[in-house]
């Protein structure tokens, strides 16, 4: 293997999933951008069912979408060459450069491995080549030593590039000393001296209190500890299902959404946390009495689909029919329609399911293609929701296979509407990042629950970020080692 020294890069991995590594690439994407650099997102393989459609109508990690986005760069496959999204148990689609390659397990995909390698380095040149500098982020922990022959985002980066690594190390989990001192020690040989700097992360308390076991580590490994963050709540978009939560500030409107098995993009519904109580229910759990529902994307619409008839929430669901707003988007608007027809494309056969009959449409899956594409529609109906943006323009993006005919679409040509005017479906994602749509939603729900709607102030929640990680991390230190 030969290293690539086309241009500055910069390795960020994490003792741990869930350990930071997103954030700080996010927040380092921008901060070298306000230096005037410009700078850009990696990651070679990504696993997650939140993704994102790029200018040319690929897709990609909506992480890595953010990242770029943070950069002041537009979001591109070379990004992100290789995603999987879990699909059922044990299998992933696996989306290359942008496009299906195929659904497979994971020894089969292993199998593919040196294919995906080649994919990865090129694009990571051709990245490379178009910009000064490239944050590259790990995926999970480093230190498998039971993938180091076949690992790709991590152990294979790492020696292609030789770049500098900083190792982001999640206090919260407990055993923090440990894990920094367990995951440099296990990595091979060859790696460990890239390891140049530590971050402790999600730090609660008095940092005194750290400062023993900092100087001891930094001892015992010879790699000096560049900041200790706190924990920082901040409005980036989740990369996947883990960091679902529950959002309740008493706002007094309640929005439920449904957490499918195989959810995907919830990303979409985040807009609304700031003005509304959200609350993800299972499918073992009771509805309650929220003021709107909301069915969320999903990986596999036919599997979750027999779930969901399986539960008793369906039933709860269908009794709020024309006394609520019902909205479901991508999978959940195939979900509300009346079935779905799948030719062996989604699952091993062919299969039909009823859906929940909500809304007047039908899906069938008859071709292993997928639609990604950003759009444009204009909103064509009326009700106490639409009728409020009845001719104004929206704009989203789609990621879905199948096909659903509806008679009476309502953005353009995509969706349906029932005859209340409170049940919408539609595949577009990104529906309340639309000012004018999420105005009318909130606003209906407010009125009818006679409470008067107190609009949030926007904040640029990178510029917020960076100026609160700049207090805890040592740039100066960290520019350095990428010699800036």
């Amino acid at each position: 293997m030969t290293n690539l020294d086309l241009t500055k890069m910069l390795i960020i991995q994490g003792t741990s999933s869930h350990a930071g590594k997103s954030v700080f690439v996010t927040a380092l994407c921008r901060i070298f951008s306000n230096e005037g650099l410009k700078v850009a997102p990696f990651k070679a393989q990504n696993m997650s069912l939140n993704s994102y459609v790029t200018i040319d109508d690929k897709e990609i990690s909506i992480a890595q979408a953010i990242q770029a986005i943070a950069a002041r760069s537009e979001p591109s496959v070379e990004m992100n060459p290789i995603l999987l999204k879990p699909s059922r148990e044990n299998v992933s689609q696996i989306v290359v450069m942008g496009r299906p390659f195929k659904d497979t397990d994971i020894n089969n995909y292993y199998s593919n491995i040196d294919y995906f390698r080649e994919i990865a380095k090129d694009a990571l040149i051709r990245l490379s080549r178009a910009n000064d500098l490239i944050i590259i982020e790990g995926a999970g922990s480093p230190a498998e030593i039971n993938l180091y022959d076949r690992d790709l985002p991590n152990t294979f980066v790492s020696r292609i590039t030789r770049a500098p690594i900083i190792l982001i190390a999640d206090i919260e989990k407990g055993g923090v000393f440990a894990s920094i001192y367990g995951t440099v020690k296990l990595l091979p040989d060859d790696i460990q001296g890239q390891v140049k700097g530590i971050i402790i992360n999600k730090f609660r308390g008095d940092k005194k209190i750290l400062e023993p076991g900092i100087k001891k580590i930094e001892e015992l490994l010879g790699i000096p500890v560049l900041g200790i963050v706190p924990y920082l709540d901040f409005k980036i978009p989740s990369e996947d299902s883990v960091s679902i939560d529950n959002k309740i500030s008493g706002y007094g409107i309640e929005i439920a959404i449904i957490k499918l098995p195989r959810i995907s993009n919830f990303t979409d519904f985040e807009p609304l946390e700031d003005e509304a109580d959200i609350r993800y229910v299972s499918l073992t759990e009771k509805l309650g009495d929220p003021d709107a529902i909301i069915i969320p994307g999903t990986k596999n619409t036919v599997e979750d689909t027999i779930e969901f008839k399986k539960s008793g929430l369906y039933k709860e669901i269908i009794s709020k029919q024309g006394k609520i707003p019902i909205i479901g988007i991508c999978g959940g608007y195939q979900i509300l329609g009346r079935s779905i027809i799948d030719k062996g494309i989604e699952n091993r056969g062919e299969v039909e399911v009823e859906g929940l009959g909500l809304l007047d449409v039908y899906t069938i899956f008859d071709e292993y293609e997928k639609t990604t594409r950003r759009v444009k529609k204009i909103v064509n109906k009326i009700g106490p929701i639409l009728s409020r943006i009845n001719g104004d323009e929206i704009e989203g993006y789609e990621i879905h296979m199948g096909r659903t005919i509806s008679e009476h679409p309502i953005f353009g040509d995509d969706g349906a509407i029932d005859r209340e005017g409170l049940t919408i479906g539609t595949y577009l994602h990104g529906l309340f990042h639309n000012e004018n749509f999420k105005d009318a939603f909130l606003d209906y729900l407010y009125e009818k629950k006679g409470i008067k709607r107190i609009k949030t102030e926007k904040f640029d929640q990178f510029k917020i970020l960076t100026s609160e990680l700049l207090k805890y991390i040592d740039i100066n230190k960290i520019k350095d080692l990428i010699q800036i």
